[in-house]
């Protein structure tokens, strides 16, 4: 069950007898507790063997001993997890693996399914660590983003992922949408660092480093005549220039990981069709070359761009964005964060802070003002951190909103609460206050925040 939903709440409170004021480590701790107790007098009964049951009753007792390992190697699977962030792409050793493989073929697994569970519980521990550390916030829209962002990597029912999708994941692809600054390079990374991958038992490690399985490619950064050239890889010769062969990101994608294309919305409509035709052969031919390569892995792409207008002006195939949707995310703004709840523009300075320094306070005291609307969003957060340590000021970003919004509103592009959104946005740019902002549009407090969280920003 997903562990940053509501559902998985109720489950743990039900299984402890907790209330709901109990804090999270508090009930996961009584949990553990309860489920190693009752595994622990099934094997005093030597009644903890998978294989003296049938039906339901097994996959009760295969859960519980599942979840028992999970617990009893938790902060061995962390220290792994650490220690291969250190080593990078060479495969570490895992010293604790014969233990718990030993435990559960001991409790009745086969061999092949004990590999498959050794991996899943690893995945398991992967993906919490980077979508909880990389993500975090307590705002609503931040839990339904770490909800929405586990489910993208074991879908929305854990048994059918480990049943039928544990090695199928390639087949999903997933469009990130959000403005830029607020994360959605960190929510890619957290898919695509996330996905399965085998233990080898002879070699005694996993058959990859988790740090090899996302390669990332901003299709921004390039020139229209070397885009595919990123993307499939040239031939050396292949045109002017090509002095050597070069691997394109299909190539250097991992089997059990993903490529994440960054501002998909910038590409040509050529270079939409040549991805389409990737996507849906899985197959590609590097620049110069004759020669078709498979590609496996996942596909994650974002944007900051309208798209819905890009399609309807036709800058962007409609059956593209349907080969690229098979999950669609959007990463909430960080003015709807700290709208939603206070305490979220705290933590993330805490964090910054604790990054850049060593110490979760900041050294100066804080000169931004509360209501200050980041329109770069966690970016810019970032860098306003930095330079507040550096010269203890930061005056905001002085860009005016008015270009885009004037030219869209002249086009006749946006609809009546964009229009009202734009014009809120572009008072309070001015005027940096709620109140002024909602004396001049005859607008409550409130439904200005409202319509301030939803302004576009570039």
């Amino acid at each position: 069950c997903n562990p940053f939903s509501d559902e998985r709440l109720a489950i743990d409170e039900r299984i402890t007898g907790s209330s709901a004021g109990m804090s999270a480590n508090d009930r996961v701790a009584r949990l553990v507790q309860v489920v190693s107790s009752r595994v622990n007098q099934l094997e005093a009964q030597q009644s903890a063997d998978l294989r003296r049951y049938a039906g339901a009753e097994r996959e009760l007792v295969r859960d519980a001993v599942l979840f028992d390992l999970y617990h009893r190697y938790m902060d061995a699977f962390d220290q792994l997890i650490l220690q291969q962030v250190e080593a990078g792409d060479e495969s570490l050793p895992v010293p604790f693996a014969g233990e718990a493989l030993a435990l559960l073929a001991r409790r009745g697994f086969a061999k092949d399914d004990a590999l498959r569970y050794f991996a899943i519980l690893y995945q398991i521990r992967r993906a919490y660590y980077f979508i909880d550390r990389g993500l975090i916030g307590r705002s609503p829209c931040m839990k339904e983003l770490r909800r929405h962002l586990w489910n993208n990597v074991f879908t929305h029912d854990i048994r059918l992922y480990e049943r039928h999708l544990w090695n199928r994941m390639e087949d999903f692809s997933t469009l990130l949408l959000g403005e830029t600054g607020t994360g959605k390079g960190t929510a890619a990374a957290a898919i695509g660092r996330s996905g399965f991958i085998p233990f080898d038992e002879k070699r005694g490690c996993f058959a990859e480093s988790f740090t090899r399985t996302f390669v990332a490619l901003n299709l921004s950064q390039f020139p229209e005549t070397l885009i595919e050239s990123e993307l499939f890889g040239h031939r050396k010769g292949a045109f002017t220039g090509a002095v050597e062969a070069h691997e394109g990101v299909f190539a250097r994608c991992s089997p059990y990981g993903a490529i994440f294309l960054d501002e998909i919305g910038d590409l040509s409509v050529p270079v939409q069709i040549k991805l389409l035709q990737v996507l849906q052969e899985r197959t590609f031919t590097p620049v110069g070359s004759h020669e078709r390569l498979r590609f496996r892995g996942r596909v994650i792409a974002a944007t900051n761009k309208p798209l819905d207008q890009l399609r309807a002006t036709g800058q962007f195939r409609d059956d593209f964005f349907y080969r690229l949707c098979s999950d669609i995310i959007t990463v909430p703004p960080l003015r709807q964060r700290i709208q939603e709840d206070r305490r979220e523009l705290d933590d993330l300075l805490a964090s910054i802070v604790q990054r850049l320094t060593g110490q979760p306070e900041l050294p100066v005291v804080w000169p931004v003002p509360a209501d200050y609307p980041w329109p770069g969003n966690v970016r810019e957060l970032e860098q306003a951190v930095r330079r507040v340590l550096l010269t203890r000021q930061y005056a905001g970003d002085p860009r005016p909103l008015e270009a885009d919004w004037f030219g869209k509103l002249r086009a006749g592009k946006l609809d009546a609460d964009a229009v009202l959104a734009g014009y809120c946005a572009w008072l309070y740019e001015r005027h940096r206050n709620y109140e002024e902002v909602a004396r001049r549009t005859h607008l409550d407090r409130r439904t200005v925040k409202a319509y301030l969280a939803k302004a576009p920003r570039c």
